[in-house]
């Protein structure tokens, strides 16, 4: 059996490179995650509008972008959507960090079509008795939305919630196809110079999981502090 040393892969420039991955997926994790969810709410409140056209746009957002896998997604937006802008908005891209905001994007887009559905349950979970006595008190349909239906839905979709925003983390691992230095692509190169698979993929295993493990802890958190009232 070979002699296993993760001190290797845990000191100078390896850790710190293994360490800027990890910060670096971790903010990719949250920046889609905040975009994510405002998108989600509106494609979730397309889909139970009463306009004929907003229910089919939103349709088609969900399903479109679901039924593509998310390595497509981190491709087309790398390699092919820049091509459309104009030069300077190009230009302008690949000099500010274009692998991180493409993989921003995709992720943004592939998370939020999973958070849709999840929101539009929670939604029509909250008894319509709420939406109409918002309405009997004045309020127009978005305020009502925005008042009275989204506090009480965001409650009981937390549980739904938690699997599309640990997917998200986990497919932070892909952005390594275009370039984006987060923890996987930093992996691989701490591996390919220290010939040290075991203790590099080790290591961030570890991290994944526990990154992994506490976005299940402050779910059940939350949970605890607000729960759903039936």
């Amino acid at each position: 059996m070979g002699h296993f040393d993760f001190s290797v892969v845990l000191s100078g420039e390896f850790r710190d490179s293994l360490v800027s991955g990890f910060l670096l997926s971790i903010q990719l994790t949250v920046f889609a995650g905040f975009l994510a969810l405002p998108v989600a709410t509106m494609v979730a409140l397309c889909r139970l509008s009463s306009v004929t056209f907003l229910r089919g746009l939103g349709a088609i957002y969900v399903e479109g972008i679901r039924n593509i896998p998310l390595l497509v997604h981190m491709l087309l937006w790398y390699f092919a959507m820049p091509e459309t802008l104009p030069v300077a908005a190009r230009d302008w891209l690949y000099a500010h960090n274009a692998e991180s905001i493409c993989a921003v994007l995709a992720l943004t887009l592939y998370t939020s079509s999973y958070m849709a559905e999840d929101i539009r349950s929670g939604i029509r979970a909250v008894p319509a008795t709420q939406f109409e006595a918002a309405r009997a008190l004045g309020f127009g349909y978005l305020a009502s939305m925005r008042r009275v239906v989204l506090p009480q839905a965001f409650r009981i979709v937390v549980p739904p919630l938690i699997s599309p925003a640990l997917n998200l983390w986990k497919n932070t691992s892909i952005a390594t196809v275009i370039g984006t230095a987060e923890l996987m692509y930093q992996a691989q190169r701490v591996e390919t110079a220290s010939f040290r698979g075991i203790e590099v993929f080790g290591v961030t295993t570890l991290a994944y999981l526990s990154v992994s493990l506490a976005i299940t802890a402050i779910a059940a958190v939350f949970q605890h502090r607000f729960p759903v009232r039936t």
